[in-house]
């Protein structure tokens, strides 16, 4: 059903925050798009995805940018699980050089 309500006639905080959580690994990735209640932090985007109990996670990010569990989220932001490096990036450009013949 289609509300005839304008968004900006319904109070912020009943407004739902759309936030997307993702974790990828070599060769695929997982991604959820969550609703969640306003105020809702990092810490709460992982519980509601199921996210938090993925093993190997270092830290977090949204859209890139450092974050902590109790980062606030915002309508559309993408939170990122981050995982330890596993070439130094100096050594994959080297070796991609190398077999392009470069």
């Amino acid at each position: 059903m289609i509300s005839s309500v304008p968004p900006t006639a319904v109070p912020s905080e009943w407004r739902r925050v759309k936030v997307g959580v993702i974790c990828a690994w070599p060769g695929r990735h997982e991604w959820i798009e969550l609703e969640l209640s306003p105020g809702a932090c990092v810490g709460d985007a992982l519980k509601a995805s199921g996210m938090d109990r993925i093993d190997g996670i270092t830290g977090y990010a949204v859209f890139g940018i450092n974050a902590a569990l109790e980062t606030p989220l915002h309508d559309g932001d993408r939170v990122e699980l981050l995982r330890p490096l596993t070439i130094d990036p100096k050594e994959a450009r080297r070796r991609r050089a190398r077999k392009s013949g470069a």
